[in-house]
């Protein structure tokens, strides 16, 4: 069963002019941006973009579960996938070789909470162990992204993570892991100094938080 989407503001897609106002900002600002029309066309555009054999590390996302890029990723021998591997490493006696290669894959792929209309990308987290790749570890990140997840300026997005993701990820965690999650760590990635580093599929449908 999914966790039902609240009906605020935040979830709703934002109109095509808003997802191209965020694209040629983004683009400015050093990213790679696709506007695809839905989750379908994302998975498809994703093994087009990740070479085989690639480490590929895939961030906690609804947005890849919910469009089956996960599965596409971590049940495939393609890649190297590094989720199943660091999941069934020893968390007490190899903790140096898990953040090792989560922080440094060659591809880490995931989602973000917001992005901005100025073209600013913005990642909450509770571990913080997707947000080294993202930042510069990972030599390629691919972030997909509903058109929900579009808002005006920084402020907004802010707002987006407190007023809407926290809650969800919240009824999240407490059924999986029994606890609530919490906003230990924030990202904001402003633009992309290395040309061709960080892609961004911009979605013109919702999916995820």
């Amino acid at each position: 069963m999914t966790t039902p989407i609240p009906e605020t503001p935040f979830a709703n897609p934002a109109p095509v002019q808003h997802l191209e106002r965020a694209a040629a900002a983004l683009t400015a600002h050093g990213f790679t941006v696709e506007i695809l029309d839905d989750a379908a066309a994302a998975r498809t555009r994703v093994k087009g973009l990740i070479p085989e054999g690639a480490s590929v590390f895939t961030g906690a996302s609804e947005t890849l579960r919910l469009s089956g890029i996960d599965a596409d990723i971590n049940a495939s021998e393609q890649y190297q996938a590094l989720r199943p591997r660091l999941l069934a490493m020893d968390r007490a006696t190899q903790a140096d070789d898990i953040r090792r290669l989560a922080a440094t894959p060659d591809v880490i792929l995931g989602s973000v909470h917001a992005v901005t209309e100025t073209g600013s990308l913005v990642i909450a987290s509770g571990s913080g162990s997707q947000l080294p790749g993202y930042a510069g570890g990972a030599a390629r990140a691919i972030w997909i992204v509903g058109a929900q997840k579009v808002v005006p300026d920084l402020d907004t997005a802010l707002r987006r993570v407190e007023d809407h993701c926290l809650p969800l990820e919240t009824a999240r965690t407490q059924k999986v892991h029994g606890w609530p999650s919490a906003i230990n760590r924030l990202l904001i990635l402003n633009a992309e100094f290395q040309p061709g580093r960080g892609t961004v599929l911009l979605l013109r449908e919702t999916i995820g938080f």
